[in-house]
C-alpha cells in the first residue's frame, strides 16, 4: 500500500487565501443597524423613484401607467368617499376569518401527522392530492353548495390555506430530534406531555413561519373570492377599476393590499421574537 500523504505537506502547497473584510457580503451574519435601515428604506424608495422618473420624463400614457401623484389623488378620493375604508374592512374580515379557521384546524392536524406515522399514512396522500388542486377551481362547486354570500369566499381562502399549512407544519414536526422525545420518555413523560411540552414548543417557530408564508396565499385568494358577486372589497375594487380603465385605482388597491400584507408580516416576525426568544438566540 502507498504511504499516506502527510496533510501538512499538502497544506504547504496550497495557496493561502484570505477573505477581504466586508460588511455587505457577510454570509449568515447580521449587518450593522444603520446599514440595515438604509437598505430597507432604499428597497421602498428606489422603485418609487424609478416609477416617478418613468412617468415624468418618458412619454407614457397615464391610463397605462399613472404617476405616483395621480395614484395619491385617487387614494385621497377613495378615502374621502369612505369607499376604500369599506373595501379594506370587507377584505380584512374575509381574510381574517378564512385564515383563522385554516390555522385552527391545520396546526393540530399537522402536528399529529408529523408525530404519528399512522395518521401521516392515513392523511398525507389525500392532502398531497388536494394541495395540487388550485383553490379557484373550487369556485363553481362552492357557489353550488354555499350560494353567493360570504360563505364561499371564506371557504375558498380556507381551502387554499388549510392543506398547505397542514403539510408545512407536518414537515416541521418531522425534524424534531428523537433524542428529545426519548429523553422525555425516560423521565416518565407520556404522549400528551411529549406533544404539548416537547414537540409543540420546539416547532412553534416553524409554525409561525409557515403561517406567515401562507397568509400571503390568503391575500391572493381574497382577490379571486371577491369576484363571486361581491359588492365591496379590494378585489372587487380592482376588478371594477380594470373594467373602466381606472389604472390609478388599481394601483391604490394593490398598494393597500401590499401594505396590509407587510404589516401582518412584521407582526408575525415580532410575535416570533417575543414568543420564541430561544429560537432567535439559537440562530
Amino acid at each position: 500500500m502507498p504511504p499516506n500523504p502527510d496533510p501538512r505537506s499538502i497544506q504547504s502547497h496550497l495557496k493561502q487565501k484570505s477573505l477581504n473584510p466586508t460588511v455587505f457580503w457577510r454570509i449568515a451574519e447580521e449587518i450593522p443597524q444603520p446599514l440595515n435601515i438604509g437598505l430597507t428604506v432604499t428597497s421602498i424608495a428606489l422603485p418609487v423613484l424609478v416609477w416617478w422618473l418613468v412617468t415624468t420624463f418618458a412619454n407614457v400614457d397615464p391610463k397605462f401607467l399613472p404617476s405616483p401623484g395621480k395614484v395619491l389623488e385617487a387614494f385621497g378620493r377613495l378615502w374621502n368617499t369612505r369607499e376604500l375604508l369599506k373595501d379594506t374592512v370587507a377584505s380584512l374580515w374575509r381574510v381574517g376569518v378564512g385564515f383563522l379557521f385554516a390555522l385552527v384546524f391545520s396546526i393540530p392536524i399537522g402536528v399529529l401527522m408529523g408525530s404519528f406515522s399512522s395518521i401521516r399514512a392515513l392523511l398525507e396522500p389525500m392532502f398531497g392530492l388536494m394541495r395540487y388542486m388550485p383553490a379557484p377551481a373550487f369556485i363553481p362547486l362552492l357557489i353550488l353548495y354555499l350560494g353567493i354570500g360570504e360563505e364561499p369566499k371564506i371557504m375558498l381562502i380556507f381551502i387554499g390555506v388549510f392543506f398547505f399549512n397542514s403539510l408545512m407544519v407536518m414537515d416541521t414536526v418531522k425534524f424534531v430530534p428523537k433524542d428529545l422525545i426519548e429523553s422525555t420518555y425516560m423521565l416518565g413523560g407520556n404522549r400528551w406531555e411529549i406533544l404539548t411540552q416537547v414537540i409543540f414548543p420546539h416547532v412553534l417557530p416553524g409554525i409561525l413561519d409557515a403561517s406567515r408564508i401562507n397568509l400571503a396565499a390568503a391575500w391572493q385568494l381574497v382577490i379571486v373570492s371577491e369576484l363571486i358577486a361581491a359588492t365591496e372589497g379590494l378585489g372587487r375594487r380592482i376588478s371594477v377599476a380594470g373594467r373602466f380603465l381606472r389604472t390609478d385605482e388599481i394601483f391604490v388597491g394593490l398598494i393597500v393590499i401590499g401594505a396590509i400584507g407587510l404589516t401582518f408580516d412584521l407582526l408575525f416576525q415580532y410575535l416570533l421574537r417575543v414568543s420564541c426568544k430561544w429560537s432567535i438566540q439559537k440562530q
